[in-house]
């Protein structure tokens, strides 16, 4: 027996969910044959020093990353509790800018493998740090601009829009019938019954 509804259809995958596991997987295979590889060349003493140097200098660029950060963090609200604006402050001009690609950089490296070890190896250096940091920017603006009315990029936007500063404008919403937004014409007005 029919009952003339269409028969549900399984969602359509997207191709990241696709090619994502199939570019690790390939990735994977990629470093443990390059391993291999360099390890029957230069022997496996060599491979071993490699891979432990990559997790200490990785673990010692993303502690200063870190740290910097943190620091950045530290100025930027005792700026904020003192009054002072970005512009006014003397350390506002080298900004924080790239900690999460070094941050990243520093991954890599502790990851083993030789792949991964020169990619984090290239995020170390300042141009491609800022190269990266303005495509993903130019990115970004691109996804909230296309982003439909409604979305998580569209709510973004409008914040964006109307608080360019980041200040909180303490207020009131007041209905166009003059009545406070709560339905009541003072605080020390009659309130509605609670319903549990």
């Amino acid at each position: 027996m029919t009952t003339g509804t269409p028969l549900p259809t399984a969602p359509k995958r997207s191709r990241a969910r696709t090619f994502v596991p199939l570019g690790i997987a390939a990735w994977v295979v990629l470093e443990v044959w390059l391993l291999i590889l360099v390890a029957s060349a230069a022997g496996g003493f060599t491979v071993l020093a490699l891979l432990i140097g990559g997790a200490v200098l990785g673990a010692v660029v993303i502690k200063r990353a870190g740290g910097r950060a943190f620091r950045n963090l530290t100025e930027t609200v005792q700026r904020q509790q003192s009054g002072l604006t970005p512009e006014a402050s003397p350390g506002a001009a080298n900004g924080g800018t790239g900690n999460g690609f070094l941050m990243l950089g520093g991954l890599l490296l502790m990851l083993p493998g030789l792949i991964s070890d020169a990619a984090g190896l290239l995020l170390l250096l300042p141009p491609v740090r800022s190269m990266l940091g303005r495509y993903a920017e130019r990115s970004l603006e691109r996804r909230m601009r296309s982003a439909a009315p409604g979305s998580l990029g569209d709510a973004f936007q409008q914040a964006r829009m109307h608080r360019p500063d980041g200040k909180v404008v303490q207020g009131e919403v007041i209905r166009q019938d003059g009545t406070p937004a709560g339905g009541y014409e003072d605080e020390g007005g009659p309130r509605p019954p609670l319903t549990p």
